[in-house]
């Protein structure tokens, strides 16, 4: 299509496109995990309980998910560079009313508000990046791209760390305005739209697909952020959203194949190539959110690690995956099959898993984390770049913007499942390490019985009666069983994460290439 191609730019342009458009991605995937080290002080601060502070960070995915399927249509409807500015505005107005909510409500609200306005953010600048460089530079222009997805979800945690500690909590909120303002003026200025097919008129837009959209994701997304809280199935609350879910999914897919305007082409994903990248995109997510979010977890919660510390320690395999994203875009640009690389990715986040299964202890030193989250980067960075250029290369003009959507929600949806899937499953491990543990301790044994009599003679020496000191040595056993049996179930989450990567190699492997794929980057996007 000639849109396409009229939309590439060139020299100082293209630089400055390419920068705004990777500000406002980093911007919205920061903000995903940021507030997640500011819970405690936001609860405390507010008067919310755990269960309402949990919505700030549930909202913020709903307002997401609902909002990134939309995206290509709304782009048609008011023009790229305009909904993509709406979109920053959104979501820098909505920062500053989040930073100045009196109430639990209203953090809520604005944080839903924040993520319409992100979810746009994340999908528009990858098809703005990639319409801006010909067609034989876009693995480096998603080699860009991607180095602000991967580095945002580790770059939140110890931001977000540093500003509690230094500031407050609504600064987490006001980094934003600044940076939404230059974005807002440099889009207006420098990114152009290109011209497709004329607009939906109000009595043709599809509102129906829109509810059934949002009642869909939305339920979903629900069911996935507090299924666990709710000990799943048994409450009727989400047994409730889980029918809902089900039922706005079957007819918002038969809506969107039977109307004349649907608001999400599903049609476009007849093309292979984008059905396998959903695929992979998803995986990636499962994996790449997963990660961030267990490896912090058992820092703190299992070696007493502060939370700038535990989001400290991700920042060498970040700065691991940005180093080697631009080399990867030129791998790629050279002609090497995306496939071979996303199966190279695969089996290095395999490896990953399987170190970090082998590591894990009860009181494992910071030295040991080093070279297995380089792991997690070299991985990372192999994953990204062929599966986003895999999932867009062979889509034209308007069906690239269309692809974006449906990769950068399988994505985030990956990452709300893996956490979801990885909360629960380390629930009902613990319990079973702790009952095999537990009966395991002979209170006959020889060896438990000198263990319980140490503890009982330290606590007596510390002036304690031999009764209460015997109760307490058995409460510090029981500690450790406790800290052991978590232990264990960390190590299952990565045995099992690597597993499911291993598994993959060999289909991602079986991907074939059309008999044009030595043309795959270059002209595969005309």
């Amino acid at each position: 299509m000639v849109q396409a191609a009229s939309l590439v730019e060139y020299g100082a342009r293209r630089v400055i496109i390419t920068i705004t458009a990777i500000v406002c991605a980093l911007l919205e995937i920061v903000d995903t995990t940021i507030v997640n080290v500011a819970i405690k002080d936001m609860q405390g601060n507010l008067g919310a309980t755990t269960t309402e502070i949990g919505w700030v960070i549930t909202a913020y995915a709903i307002g997401n998910v609902i909002i990134i399927p939309m995206t290509s249509w709304l782009s048609q409807q008011f023009g790229r560079r305009n909904y993509f500015a709406i979109s920053i505005v959104m979501f820098t107005i909505a920062s500053f009313l989040c930073g100045n909510a009196n109430g639990i409500t209203e953090l809520i609200l604005f944080r839903f508000l924040q993520g319409v306005g992100g979810g746009a953010l994340l999908v528009t600048s990858q098809t703005i990046i990639t319409e801006s460089y010909p067609p034989e530079k876009r693995g480096m222009a998603q080699a860009l791209y991607g180095m602000g997805v991967i580095v945002g979800p580790t770059l939140g945690p110890p931001l977000g760390g540093y500003i509690i500690d230094h500031f407050s909590w609504p600064y987490i909120f006001y980094i934003n305005i600044p940076l939404g303002i230059i974005a807002t003026l440099l889009t207006l200025q420098f990114v152009r739209s290109p011209k497709y097919a004329e607009k939906t008129t109000a009595s043709d837009i599809d509102w129906l697909g829109i509810g059934l959209l949002a009642l869909f994701v939305g339920s979903l997304q629900y069911v996935l952020e507090k299924g666990h809280d709710e000990d799943w199935f048994s409450s009727s609350l989400i047994i409730f959203f889980t029918v809902m879910a089900v039922l706005g999914a079957f007819f918002f897919v038969w809506r969107e194949l039977t109307y004349r305007n649907p608001v999400v082409n599903l049609r476009v994903l007849k093309n292979g190539n984008l059905r396998v990248g959903t695929i992979l995109s998803f995986i990636m997510g499962f994996g790449l959110y997963g990660s961030t979010f267990i490896i912090p977890l058992y820092t703190q919660a299992s070696l007493g690690w502060t939370a700038t510390q535990a989001g400290l320690l991700m920042i060498p395999a970040t700065l691991t995956t940005a180093f080697l994203m631009p080399f990867i875009g030129r791998l790629l640009q050279a002609g090497v099959r995306q496939q071979l690389m996303a199966a190279a990715g695969m089996f290095v986040f395999f490896v990953f898993c399987m170190w970090g299964y082998k590591i894990l202890t009860p009181d494992t030193g910071k030295d040991a984390f080093f070279w297995m989250l380089i792991m997690r980067g070299i991985a990372m960075a192999l994953l990204f770049i062929p599966v986003t250029t895999l999932s867009l290369s062979t889509l034209k003009g308007r069906e690239i913007g269309e692809g974006a959507a449906f990769t950068g929600m399988m994505r985030q949806l990956g990452g709300s499942f893996g956490i979801a899937i990885i909360t629960t499953f380390m629930a009902q491990q613990l319990v079973v390490h702790r009952a095999d543990l537990v009966s395991k301790l002979d209170i006959n044994n020889p060896a438990v019985q000198a263990k319980v009599n140490a503890y009982q003679q330290s606590f007596i020496a510390k002036g304690q009666a031999a009764n209460i000191a015997l109760k307490d040595a058995y409460q510090v056993m029981d500690y450790s069983v406790m800290k052991q049996s978590a232990v264990l179930s960390y190590m299952d989450v990565f045995l099992y994460i690597g597993l499911m990567f291993l598994i993959c190699v060999p289909f991602v492997l079986m991907v074939k290439e059309k008999k044009k794929s030595q043309k795959l980057d270059m002209g595969g996007m005309h």
